[in-house]
């Protein structure tokens, strides 16, 4: 996924995992979007400080199947 295409799921309210769905990648109330490990609540940022380099490679990116968007 592009950065643009990740950013979208998330404003459209997808789930967006990262390399598996430990990972979640959420935009915080202050409009940033980070990568989240759900078990322990770590977060690095979506980015590099350019916001223009995903920090992880673009085909690492997935949107959770259908069936797992009613999950918390």
């Amino acid at each position: 996924m592009t950065l643009q295409e990740i950013k979208a799921a998330v404003d459209a309210r997808h789930r967006v995992h990262w390399a598996n769905p430990g990972y979640r990648v959420i935009c915080d109330r202050l409009g940033q979007y980070l990568i989240v490990f759900i078990r322990n609540g770590d977060t690095i940022g979506l980015t590099d400080r350019s916001g223009t380099r995903l920090n992880g490679q673009p085909d690492q990116f997935f949107v959770a199947p259908s069936e797992q968007e009613g999950q918390a």
